[in-house]
């Protein structure tokens, strides 16, 4: 017997299509429901609301072989043979964050593609991958931001056989995996589950309209999104969850969605006994999203930090447009790392008003707040999709790996950033529908001729644009690509095995600086870095006694220990005279 359910709650009649047959449902509370002898795993259902013939996939189907707009099938999840049963999980305390597109990662494209390339990020240092949305969406192609399906998994990546097998390989060699999951709208093509009840609200953001998360009838639409969250962590054994833009989950709750979500992913994650990630993207600046629910907060894990970014961004680049217009400053960066926000309830000019608020930096460690120099939107959001590697020098890319790794904060690598990948990574989809396709074209060309922006921008819907975004493997056959690659493998070895350099207490960072140089205490270490075109004799703060790690072979300490002399665009990290404490 197969239990078949799903909400309706405005509708008179629904009725459900298995194979060829039409069966009746029984309704009640808004839930409508039927029991079908022999239905098993393979079986292509859906329902049929009121007297329209049209049949529409489960809003919860965790199988869409032939996309969003096909039938659904019955899949079952205990049928896959796991083999991570000593698993204990990955905390986030201390790791290393790998962010990765799964159609893009590799020439195949797909999750089994992407099995074969973990040993490169266990050589590298990984702690945590992170998966861009790999819930089912429009099209073949798509950053996954467009997701309609969110209980099942993209089809063209393997489907949800092939996610389990891509954990499971994970998980055998010692990686954690993360997912993003995009719960702030459904995409503009296969979003079927707003037909079957009042899942929206009148509300818009940036993306569409908003979900319904405090409105008459909203009780049912958070259950959908919880469910969603608990389904990766649970059936497919995910370690944790990237929310995308939580700013744009309005809920005015007593209870808000964030916290309700994060308590149950805690009960779920004392029950399988292994811990459990949320991490928020937001734009808020609001501590509360990473204040334990004991002190009043949401009690999420950590959350991605864009401050950090920025500070890194603009004084690495030069750029000041948009939102990078107060950024740029040692003054800023300093701030940053000594308290995570540089909008910490001060002037944002890009907003026009105050903006953010303080953390309390002696009880939330940095750990709680991600960081990079590049992530899919700073990248992917650029007109032409160019990295960093695009951009600067190889002596400003190490320089700004120094800056990231030896900080407070979770550090996160965008994927071919470890070898300077010399491909873009440009905003693609597949919407077979021509007027979305155009719609969409259109917005981008609009969208950066408000920013002033003087690059073509690549056209979304052509091919080549997403073939220009897959990562080229040969790139590490070349010289350049692999000492890169070395520097990062030797840099993240180094913050494993230095605690000072993996330390998440920012009270307990200090910050100097001058022209064009600052230095960074990091308990017994300092981090030096000489940002300027021309040679630097930077005063130190304390003593030191010796250089342990440097981008350039001609940094030099003076004999005094009193100062080093630093290269153009160069970093070191030295070791300091002060006496009882671990290095």
């Amino acid at each position: 017997m197969t239990f078949f359910e799903v909400w309706a709650p405005e509708w008179q009649r629904v009725r459900l299509r298995l194979g060829d047959r039409v069966l009746p449902m029984r309704g009640h509370d808004g839930w409508w429901r039927a029991d079908v002898p022999g239905a098993g795993p393979g079986t292509d259902y859906g329902f049929l609301l009121g007297d329209d013939d049209k049949l529409l996939p489960d809003p919860r189907s965790v199988w869409q072989p032939e996309g969003v707009h096909g039938p659904s099938r019955l899949y079952d999840h205990s049928a896959f043979q796991w083999s991570d049963g000593g698993w204990t999980g990955r905390a986030l305390p201390g790791s290393v964050v790998y962010e990765l597109h799964v159609g893009t990662f590799t020439p195949g494209g797909t999750f089994d593609a992407a099995v074969e390339r973990l040993d490169h990020l266990v050589d590298l240092g990984v702690d945590l991958v992170e998966l861009l949305p790999v819930n089912a969406f429009n099209g073949v192609r798509n950053w996954g931001y467009d997701g309609v399906g969110w209980y099942a998994v993209h089809e063209p990546y393997g489907g949800p056989a092939g996610l389990k097998r891509f954990v499971d390989a994970c998980h055998a060699r010692g990686l954690g995996v993360l997912i993003d999951a995009v719960y702030n709208h459904f995409g503009p093509s296969g979003a079927y589950a707003p037909m079957f009840g009042p899942y929206l609200t009148a509300g818009t953001n940036t993306w569409g309209r908003s979900l319904n998360l405090d409105g008459p009838d909203s009780g049912p639409v958070r259950r959908f999104i919880i469910d969603s969250a608990l389904a990766w962590l649970r059936d497919y054994h995910a370690d944790g969850l990237r929310l995308d833009a939580v700013h744009a989950l309005v809920d005015r709750g007593a209870t808000h969605l964030l916290e309700e979500l994060a308590m149950e992913v805690d009960a779920l994650a004392t029950h399988l006994g292994r811990p459990l990630t949320l991490i928020a993207e937001s734009d808020l600046n609001d501590p509360r999203l990473v204040t334990a629910r004991e002190a009043g907060g949401y009690g999420l894990q950590a959350q991605w930090d864009d401050d950090v970014h920025h500070a890194l961004h603009t004084l690495l680049t030069g750029e000041r447009q948009g939102y990078y217009a107060d950024f740029g400053s040692l003054d800023c960066l300093a701030t940053v790392w000594r308290g995570a926000f540089f909008h910490a309830g001060t002037w944002s000019s890009f907003r026009s008003r105050v903006h953010g608020r303080k953390i309390d930096r002696e009880r939330i460690p940095g750990y709680r707040f991600v960081a990079c120099l590049q992530n899919h939107d700073q990248i992917g959001n650029r007109a032409a999709g160019d990295r960093l590697a695009a951009l600067l020098p190889t002596e400003l890319l190490k320089v700004g790996a120094v800056l990231l790794f030896t900080g407070p904060f979770t550090p996160m690598l965008f994927m071919g950033e470890e070898w300077a990948a010399g491909t873009p990574w440009q905003f693609f989809t597949s919407h077979p529908e021509p007027e979305l396709a155009a719609a969409v074209g259109a917005g981008r060309q609009e969208e950066f001729a408000r920013h002033g922006w003087p690059d073509e921008v690549p056209d979304p819907q052509d091919p080549a644009t997403f073939a220009r975004s897959k990562l080229d493997w040969s790139e590490l056959d070349r010289r350049e690509h692999a000492e890169m690659l070395a520097f990062h493998r030797e840099l993240i070895a180094w913050r494993r095995s230095v605690p000072d350099l993996s330390d998440p207490r920012m009270d307990r960072v200090g910050v100097w600086y001058g022209r064009s140089w600052l230095v960074i205490r990091r308990g017994r270490h300092l981090v030096v870095a000489n940002l300027g075109p021309d040679r630097a004799l930077v005063e130190l703060p304390e003593a030191v006694t010796s250089l342990r790690f440097a981008t350039v072979q001609d940094a030099a300490v003076s004999p005094a220990g009193d100062s080093v002399d630093l290269p153009a665009r160069s970093a070191a990290v030295l070791v300091t005279a002060r006496a009882g404490e671990a290095s």
